[in-house]
């Protein structure tokens, strides 16, 4: 089965003559191809023409670079684009502005539409006596530092100062295709202006509540909290972890806690009742860019409250800020619990049997754990099913 992507999304630099877009469009119906969107981005000494072209069946990303090339264009960047694609740039940054103001956790998620970015993570913010990824030093203003070195594949946005330093956060933006125009980064720092002036432009934890009334926290988990960990996981019951970890384990080798808390290029969120965290939830990256593994543990006495569903909703999110469409998780052959969980949290799923086990796909969008506004220090969500 083919399973080439038949749209693409592609950058260009045309020579600044009359006719020089219609001769490369004209070149591309000629081989069948349909250019459905086309933007005009300013860039110092000219400009990129971007277009969203639907390819004819067995016309390869190379074939569209050669057909550029043919009309003395240069193609910048091409990657596979999808119907998010043809929403033009006001109407993307306005929804994730919103978004954002609606949901401070879903920061990052905006500035990957704003961006239009692979991915956006949030990272411990660089400190003056340490290189940024570009190897300058920091300054207050991420573009003023950028300039200087052209176009970039990375930019760092600063989220709000805490009050340690050490625990300061920043954005980090990526995208592999090409690299970001100044539009672009203006337009991500104008997001996170906004956001400041708001007093949202950090993450914040999510305050939970379930339907028998109990409150937990949702958060990213730290090194802290593995003592807190292991107490979890001496207080399921042996059923709980067979079911998490396809093994007979009892206890977590010390070893262990280090990896569940910070997984390599993954993320932990853990949920948490007064000092006692009792359900954490991973993902960690595949081998293919756009999926993610996801594993859940939940304390037997929180399950069924709605815990797992809310930790899936936040991973989803976290996901889809990272540019990932699919989350993969592996069950039981009789185990129904992650689908049953998907379904709540409003993502959809479908299932396959693979090396003896069930291989649950589900795809990141639909699900987001939202709050009333700005005003709360975290925000709030029902826990329910």
């Amino acid at each position: 089965m083919d399973t080439t992507p038949k749209t693409w999304r592609l950058r260009v630099e045309l020579d600044d003559s009359p006719g020089a877009l219609a001769r490369v469009t004209v070149r591309l119906a000629d081989q069948d191809c349909n250019v459905l969107a086309l933007s005009v981005i300013p860039v110092p000494g000219g400009v990129l023409d971007e277009l969203v072209v639907q390819a004819a069946p067995g016309l390869l990303p190379a074939d569209l670079v050669a057909a550029v090339r043919a009309e003395g264009g240069r193609c910048v960047g091409i990657t596979a684009a999808d119907l998010h694609d043809l929403v033009d740039a006001p109407t993307a940054a306005l929804r994730a502005a919103a978004l954002a103001l609606h949901d401070p956790n879903a920061i990052a998620e905006a500035l990957r539409i704003v961006m239009a970015a692979d991915s956006v993570s949030i990272t411990p913010a660089p400190t003056p006596t340490s290189p940024t990824s570009s190897d300058t030093p920091t300054s207050p203003d991420p573009l003023a530092a950028l300039d200087p070195l052209g176009p970039t594949r990375e930019v760092d946005f600063p989220a709000t100062s805490p009050a340690t330093p050490e625990a300061a956060q920043s954005y980090t933006v990526r995208r592999g295709w090409a690299a970001f125009t100044q539009v672009e980064r203006a337009r991500g720092q104008a997001l996170m202006d906004l956001l400041a002036a708001r007093g949202v432009a950090a993450p914040q934890p999510t305050a939970l509540l379930t339907d028998d009334g109990m409150a937990l926290v949702l958060r990213p988990g730290r090194a802290g909290d593995e003592d807190a960990v292991a107490d979890l996981h001496s207080r399921c019951s042996m059923g709980t972890l067979f079911h998490r970890y396809h093994a007979g384990v009892r206890t977590v080798p010390r070893r262990w806690l280090h990896r569940l808390l910070s997984p390599p290029r993954g993320t932990t969120v853990v949920a948490q009742c007064a000092d006692r965290v009792v359900a954490l939830g991973q993902l960690i990256p595949m081998s293919t860019p756009d999926a993610a593994e996801v594993s859940l543990l939940v304390e037997d006495e929180w399950q069924g409250r709605g815990v797992g569903t809310a930790l899936l909703a936040a991973l989803a999110g976290a996901a889809r800020a990272a540019g990932r469409r699919e989350l993969v998780g592996w069950c039981l052959p009789a185990e129904t619990g992650l689908v049953r969980t998907a379904a709540r949290a409003g993502l959809p799923t479908s299932v396959r049997r693979e090396d003896g086990l069930l291989r649950v796909s589900i795809t990141t969008s639909g699900a987001r754990v939202t709050g009333p506004g700005h005003v709360e220090s975290a925000s709030r969500q029902v826990a329910s099913g």
